[in-house]
């Protein structure tokens, strides 16, 4: 089969443990430098016990995935969770199962499916507790794991869930593949906003930071649970207007703000007759930025979400949680809580129709092309085709 394979340097930049050295699965950022991918042909995958391989057919391009080839000064990827290398990238799929392995009953060979990229072990005390998010020994498909930047991918059955559903609903298999693969960047904030952050209620406020396909996904989940008010920021002019398309109700670039004599925590204010949001959802991994706006904004006993990923650190002023009773939250990743299926039941009725976040598509044979092209972060998503 064909495959995009990223390797790089063993190069740890601080000390690492004895398993990380062992199992040089470490935060990217620390160890893996001089990045290269390269398209490779490799023997198909056979499945084991409990195991699946599925004919790739829509493999969303993540932030990242992106960060995976991107460096620092030094040459390090940028990218700050755990990685071991050489790995095939692509974590956001769908395709066709085309062989399924002995023990095996929850998918069939012929299915269209949708697949989860955090693959939990299902016997550590953080699984065994229901947070499967959190697996002390999790593996990530794209990163520490082969992904689905592949012709074919071999994964755990219990990863998959079906999108027959959807295509029976579309008559158009070939456009459920394709949504199907924006179910794990939407179901990230669902499992944020009804999990961690405790849920949202009909008439709340709502204010987005970062409109990428995460953030994107934050501004149609709110408006589908009835937000009474969805303020969404970008730097990116083309996200800010994507976010407006999906259904924020005013959506702008600090910069245009800044021009204007403005600020986000303004609009914010004046959006919501000064009470500000109830839901702050941080979706750009760029809290040294974004927080002084969202605490000069935030409801009382608002909540703010952080979905965004960053190595750096960041002040928080905690007075403000303390006079509003208001609470800082985090939140990573889409496994559990019912979030795949949920997120894939109102594609099935056609309540929430995330389409035009796909700005862009290239074939497998231009993976690198797509990585390219996503640096500069002005597509909603980028899909590699087969």
């Amino acid at each position: 089969m064909r495959a995009h394979r990223l390797t790089a340097e063993w190069a740890p930049r601080a000390p690492l443990t004895a398993q990380q050295r062992q199992t040089r699965k470490v935060p990217a950022k620390l160890a893996w430098r001089h990045p290269a991918l390269r398209e490779v042909e490799l023997p198909d995958p056979a499945p084991g016990p409990g195991e699946v391989v599925v004919r790739v057919r829509a493999c969303g391009v993540c932030g990242s995935d992106t960060h995976c080839v991107e460096t620092d000064d030094e040459g390090y990827v940028l990218f700050s969770g755990p990685a071991r290398l050489p790995v095939i990238l692509g974590h956001e799929y769908t395709g066709e199962v085309v062989a399924v392995g002995a023990g095996v009953r929850s998918v069939r060979v012929g299915e269209l499916v949708a697949g989860e990229g955090m693959l939990s072990c299902g016997e550590c005390e953080a699984c065994r507790k229901g947070m499967p998010n959190q697996c002390l020994h999790l593996e990530m498909l794209g990163f520490a794991v082969d992904g689905a930047f592949a012709e074919l991918v071999r994964v755990p059955s219990r990863s998959l869930w079906s999108l027959d559903g959807v295509a029976v609903r579309l008559g158009d298999p070939d456009l459920a593949l394709e949504l199907g693969a924006l179910v794990e960047p939407i179901a990230c904030p669902f499992t944020g906003i009804w999990g961690p952050a405790g849920g949202m209620t009909p008439g709340s406020h709502v204010a987005v930071y970062g409109c990428g396909p995460i953030g994107l996904g934050a501004v149609l989940l709110a408006r589908l649970a009835g937000a009474a008010t969805v303020a969404a920021f970008d730097v990116v002019p083309e996200r800010v207007a994507l976010a407006r398309a999906l259904g924020a109700d005013v959506a702008w670039t600090p910069q245009a703000l800044a021009a204007a004599g403005g600020s986000p925590e303004e609009v914010v204010r004046e959006l919501t007759a000064g009470w500000g949001a109830d839901l702050q959802v941080e979706a750009a991994g760029a809290a040294l930025h974004t927080f002084p706006a969202i605490e000069a904004s935030l409801a009382p006993q608002g909540v703010v979400l952080y979905l965004g990923r960053t190595g750096e650190r960041a002040p928080v002023g905690l007075d403000a949680l303390v006079s509003g009773a208001a609470r800082v939250v985090g939140s990573r990743g889409h496994s559990g809580g019912g979030a795949f299926p949920q997120v894939i039941r109102l594609l099935e009725r056609g309540l929430l129709d995330p389409g035009p976040m796909i700005t862009w598509r290239e074939p497998l044979g231009r993976v690198a092309a797509a990585l390219e092209r996503s640096r500069s972060r002005a597509d909603g998503k980028i899909l590699i085709r087969a």
